[in-house]
């Protein structure tokens, strides 16, 4: 049977990889986005994960048009890149409201339905540079570090109600913000990498797509690194 799913940022990049994979797994599939165009084949509502406001709305337009969310993916997130000397405190607590606070306000929300059907699947989207570090990514590398200590403080909470919270680390992927960096910088990176190569954006997706499925129900507050071996041993 059709779950309803959530997908937030599911306009680009990885979030519409996540979107195509869980529609394809028969899943009712809705995306937020926050500007630009919604992605065709969808159900696209417009949110800013730094209002409650919006997030409540699109929750009410989500769940009239396919019912409680039962699978959330925290994916918005934003980078405000620059060296800790130089960065105004804006630049880092609006990434810190985006890609923290953002997953605790979408979770939050969430919950409400998912703790009255007893059941649900979150998977929040953080990043390598959590555990690795980053030079110049304080901000974000903090943002995505909080989300693994709130997605495991998040699973033991909610455990007990069958909802189970889980992490996926991606490392370097294959996207217009990538591809955008120059060649040599890219090679750089991909010397560090011991599979030598940036992922596709559907090998995170579908890593997203287990943790969603049956096939997990016995996997809470894991962190699920895809990052070809760039961050292991954190």
């Amino acid at each position: 049977m059709a779950r309803s799913v959530l997908v937030t940022g599911g306009n680009r990049g990885i979030g519409l990889a996540i979107a195509r994979e869980l529609a394809r797994a028969g899943d009712s599939v809705a995306v937020t986005y926050r500007s630009g165009e919604p992605p065709e084949g969808f159900l696209a509502v417009r949110c800013d994960v730094t209002s409650a406001a919006d997030v409540d709305e699109a929750f009410g337009k989500v769940e009239a048009e396919q019912g409680p969310v039962e699978v959330l993916v925290a994916n918005a997130g934003i980078t405000r890149d620059t060296l800790l000397p130089l960065m105004k405190e804006d630049a880092f607590t609006d990434v810190i409201d985006a890609n923290l606070t953002g997953a605790y306000r979408v979770v939050k929300r969430a919950t409400r339905g998912m703790l009255r059907l007893k059941r649900g699947r979150v998977v929040l989207i953080s990043s390598v540079v959590a555990m690795l570090g980053s030079a110049g990514q304080t901000n974000y590398a903090a943002s995505k570090a909080g989300m693994i200590g709130f997605a495991r403080s998040a699973a033991r909470e909610l455990g007990s109600r069958g909802i189970t919270v889980n992490v996926v680390a991606p490392g370097f992927v294959e996207t217009d913000m990538t591809a955008a960096l120059e060649e040599a910088h890219q090679e750089q990176i991909r010397k560090n990498i011991p599979l030598g190569r940036y992922a596709s954006a559907d090998e995170v997706a579908r890593v997203v797509r287990f943790l969603a499925s049956e096939d997990a129900a016995y996997i809470t507050g894991a962190v699920i690194p895809v990052d070809g071996g760039l961050g292991m041993g954190h």
